[in-house]
């Protein structure tokens, strides 16, 4: 009798143990894709911004339409890439592509950014420095939420590797996320060289 006790006892316990990790996969794997949830807001708002942007230069910039049109192209595709990884935030693949699709826009973004110092009217317009004021707002936020986002991907990666949780991880399939990249390229990252 007392033998069926202590199984019992034992049996209790590891339910309780299993039950505990699990709990803790799950509370971890739900605080990244909350994290992701915020990058996506901040990314629509982006989104929202460029078509206005766009109209706003459109004005001056008659013969960019190349660039123009490559803006709502890549705002396009970088949607279509965020709607995907909102999906499945931490999905490698999906990941890679945001990051790509990003990276495309921020380029194009700079583009409009650069080409407007040609057209003083443009570069004075009301209309285009709030835009560019709220996009630069805009990417400051993305790059909070993209860093929480990691923070959490990262607790949620060492919690499903570390023993024992990596044996209830792996029965309960929860495999490892992928962290947001920056869309900045290594010569972006480059600190600039002063000279006196």
């Amino acid at each position: 009798m007392i033998g069926f006790f202590v199984f019992l006892g034992i049996v209790v316990l590891l339910a309780v143990i299993v039950i505990g990790l699990y709990n803790s996969l799950v509370t971890l794997r739900n605080r990244f894709k909350n994290a992701f949830s915020q990058i996506d807001v901040q990314l629509k708002r982006r989104y929202d911004l460029i078509p206005n942007l766009v109209e706003t230069a459109k004005g001056y910039m008659k013969h960019e339409r190349e660039t123009l049109d490559a803006v709502i192209r890549a705002r396009n595709s970088a949607m279509s890439a965020s709607n995907t990884a909102a999906q499945s935030p931490g999905d490698p693949s999906a990941m890679k592509d945001l990051t790509s699709a990003e990276g495309v826009l921020t380029g194009a973004i700079g583009r409009i950014f650069a080409l407007s110092e040609s057209y003083p009217d443009l570069k004075a317009n009301q209309n285009m420095l709030a835009l560019q004021e709220e996009l630069t707002s805009t990417e400051n936020r993305i790059s909070f939420a993209r860093q929480a986002f990691n923070d959490a991907v990262t607790s949620y990666n060492i919690g499903r590797e570390k023993f024992p949780n990596s044996i209830i991880a792996n029965m309960f399939n929860f495999t490892p996320a992928a962290l947001l990249e920056s869309t900045e390229s290594a010569e972006e990252r480059k600190a600039p060289k002063v000279s006196f």
